[in-house]
């Protein structure tokens, strides 16, 4: 049965005693002994899967070639034997919070993993890069990495339920600084008050802005989760070694909630699993067929398809305007409504592209498909008669949209709306779309078959086909894998790919 925490800002002589603080109660989940299920087990290798998967397609992007360049530039730190990168052959390694940012970087940075969507966004996938280097460097087996990435999954997840950030324009990596280092805690099954210390840490040191998510998106976008499961990992060191963090950290006069948040007045209902209950939030999140924000899936499989029965619809000369009916977030995160005149920027960085639902439902009603480059490219983007179309579309909230956003009825929760078509003969075409296709509930649901065959698409450019089925072989064995084995858990770019001379130089 899980517990709802009631969770309020208390003034410093209240003296809230730790035992009654969240960080302690994520704690106390993060020792929780219980089992995973089969299903759980099954949806963690699943993301293992997609998280190399897109990993893979991003390995010789400049982020990422920058991010390892720094991670190589440190050594293996003592206490272990080091953690493995994205791309690089198994016996090169480094410390375990720079392959925690070197490989959490690669995972972001086409914006193409799993997702998790309800009072705050979250990419919960973004947890398995800091807990898998942990495991790595202190030679940990595939049982305590499933039970480690179960509770990074359930924590951010739970947090994620109850807790909105981007309200008050704080990142959503916030939740993601204490669940990676719960999940740590867990991997190493380290005590209650040696987790909370960590927790507390690792959410006070990343609490930033939201700008890294608003008008000219920068490479920074990537980073902030990598940033976020670094810090945790050195939170988790820290406290090990017997050192105390700010607390009450959420629940403080000075803290998170009364300054950051909704303000010395503010309550919360945080829903965490009891003592003895199984970790199954994992299993509410969904991943991603297309490499665009989440909010633009369902809108990439409408798209298509109208595209596709009606090709006079790819013609700007026969369209007056399209306006995409949707949720509050979809319209001032990634529509019209943000207000940022680089969504409609034909010159805007991917990074900005890839938050502009304009831009992707043109594209993809012209198209009839995405794709993680071709459609990224300048030449695509500065295409005439694209850009004539972009600038036709605009989006406008509708409240059944964003309640049906905000529901916690899986069978009703949805992340599309409906798209009204004003053709310039003066016919209309008018469809909706609830979720995307590859969503639990959608037109074709993702199976292991389909993550599979998404890290087949997107590895065999750059990995050798014996390298590929070596990987999938590995993961598909998690629970059973040795230490040895989890630690060739990574995959290695074909011979000659990476070239680390040509990374550009920095301080270390």
């Amino acid at each position: 049965m899980t517990v709802t925490h009631h969770v309020r800002v208390h003034a410093s002589s209240e003296n809230l005693v730790r035992e009654d603080q969240l960080a302690w109660k994520i704690a106390e989940v993060a020792v929780d002994q219980v089992e995973v299920e089969q299903p759980v087990v099954d949806m963690i290798i699943n993301r293992i899967i997609d998280n190399a998967a897109v990993a893979a397609a991003s390995l010789t992007r400049a982020p990422i070639v920058a991010a390892r360049a720094q991670a190589f530039s440190h050594p293996v730190s003592t206490g272990g034997a080091g953690a493995n990168l994205f791309g690089t052959p198994l016996d090169r390694r480094t410390s375990p919070e720079w392959a925690a940012w070197a490989n959490g970087v690669a995972v972001r940075e086409l914006d193409y993993h799993d997702t998790f969507l309800a009072a705050e966004y979250s990419h919960p996938g973004d947890n398995i890069p800091p807990i898998l280097a942990v495991a790595q460097h202190t030679g940990k087996d595939g049982r305590a990495l499933v039970r480690g990435i179960a509770t990074g999954y359930e924590i951010q997840m739970d947090l994620v339920r109850a807790i909105c950030l981007h309200k008050h324009k704080i990142d959503h990596v916030a939740h993601l600084g204490p669940s990676a280092a719960a999940g740590i805690g867990t991997l190493l099954g380290l005590d209650v008050e040696t987790i909370y210390q960590a927790g507390g840490q690792a959410l006070h040191t990343t609490t930033a802005t939201r700008q890294s998510r608003k008008g000219e998106i920068s490479t920074w976008k990537a980073h902030a989760p990598a940033f976020a499961g670094k810090m945790a990992v050195e939170a988790v060191d820290r406290a090990m070694r017997g050192q105390t963090s700010p607390a009450p950290i959420y629940e403080g006069e000075d803290g998170v909630i009364a300054w950051m948040l909704d303000g010395k007045d503010a309550a919360y209902e945080v829903p965490l699993p009891a003592a003895g209950e199984a970790k199954r939030a994992i299993l509410d999140s969904y991943t991603k067929e297309h490499s665009a924000e989440y909010q633009a899936q369902a809108w990439i499989d409408l798209a298509r398809k109208l595209g596709t029965a009606n090709p006079a619809l790819r013609d700007p000369a026969n369209i007056a305007s399209i306006v995409l009916h949707t949720s509050h977030h979809t319209h001032y995160v990634i529509g019209s409504g943000a207000n940022d005149p680089q969504k409609y920027d034909p010159t805007a960085s991917r990074e900005t592209l890839d938050h502009s639902i304009p831009y992707i439902f043109a594209v993809a009603l012209q198209d009839g498909g995405w794709h993680h480059v071709d459609s990224y490219t300048p030449e695509r983007a500065g295409r005439p008669d694209t850009v004539a179309l972009w600038h036709k579309i605009t989006t406008a909230e509708d409240a059944e949209w964003t309640r049906r956003y905000h529901s916690e009825d899986p069978d009703e929760k949805a992340f599309g709306g409906r798209v009204e078509i004003r053709l310039t003969d003066g016919s209309t075409v008018v469809d909706e779309i609830a979720v995307a296709d590859a969503h639990p509930l959608g037109a074709r649901p993702f199976a292991r078959e389909n993550y599979i065959a998404k890290f087949r698409l997107l590895a065999e450019p750059v990995l050798e086909a014996a390298e590929i089925e070596r990987f999938l072989d590995l993961v598909q064995r998690l629970p059973e894998l040795t230490a040895a084995e989890v630690a060739e858990l990574s995959i290695v770019a074909k011979p000659g790919l990476l070239d680390d001379a040509d990374a550009p130089a920095g301080l270390f």
